[in-house]
């Protein structure tokens, strides 16, 4: 078989693999989106049950276990039947993040995990980008609203927002790590203190509640950590800690 197409960046899947193996969280696992399947296969390579998934038949491997899924609706599972979900580089892609990661908690088993990967727009690098061209890295220019792409960035989220976004209904982050640091991203790292005393500042004047509170200190202190700082892709491990306290209906 010809080598697949990983349509993600570099060491981003063997650090997903490395988290699943240490963890022990690959009984039964949702590629989605699969694509062609090059993290099926590794899957399957460390003896997974994989379920792959996206929104057309892409894959070359694993066929038999394939299904159709659009990550905007309902997914093709039942409630509680899977162990572990991965979602690489797919939640930026599609229009209702929310809608899917409620979903995930649907078909994930109680301390069943949730791991997504998604472009880094919290480290330095990217919101600079931001600050100077008002668009981040992995998105570094509009997109082609007169030919609409699945492949297209829609919905680009910060550290906090995915946060929040997980934290809202039944999962608890267990890890936030990337795939790797590039050397230009260390040039920035003079710009910590700035960005720290500002944020520090934004905190203290906009949370007022001792629960907010307690937020802000998590948030500050993921988002000053090495990963989240100067990471290229963000890679955040969830585990579910609860049952839905709602569906979706379509």
């Amino acid at each position: 078989m010809r080598n697949l197409s990983e349509n993600t960046t570099r060491n981003t899947q063997e650090t997903v693999i490395s988290i699943i193996q240490k963890k022990g969280l690959g009984q039964v696992v949702i590629d989605i989106p699969c694509g062609s399947g090059a993290f099926t296969k590794k899957l399957m390579n460390i003896g997974v049950k994989v379920y792959s998934s996206d929104i057309a038949n892409f894959t070359e491997v694993n066929k038999e276990n394939f299904f159709v899924a659009n990550m905007n609706s309902s997914l093709p599972f039942k409630d509680e039947e899977i162990d572990s979900i991965v979602c690489i580089d797919g939640i930026e892609h599609i229009e209702r993040p929310f809608d899917f990661i409620r979903e995930c908690g649907r078909v994930l088993k109680t301390d069943g995990s949730l791991i997504i990967t998604t472009p880094n727009t919290s480290s330095l690098r990217s919101r600079m980008r931001w600050f100077t061209t008002g668009f981040h890295n992995k998105c570094k220019a509009p997109l082609d609203e007169n030919n609409v792409n699945p492949l297209h960035h829609i919905t680009m989220v910060s550290y906090p927002e995915l946060r929040y976004r997980l934290h809202r209904d039944v999962f608890e982050i267990q890890q936030v790590t990337t795939n790797r640091i590039k050397s230009v991203s260390w040039l920035y790292g003079i710009l910590i203190p700035f960005f720290y005393l500002l944020t520090r500042s934004a905190f203290k004047k906009e949370l007022k509640s001792t629960s907010e509170k307690q937020v802000g200190r998590s948030v500050i202190k993921t988002l000053f950590s090495k990963p989240v700082l100067f990471g290229e892709t963000l890679i955040v491990e969830a585990k579910k800690v609860s049952k839905p306290y709602h569906h979706m209906k379509f």
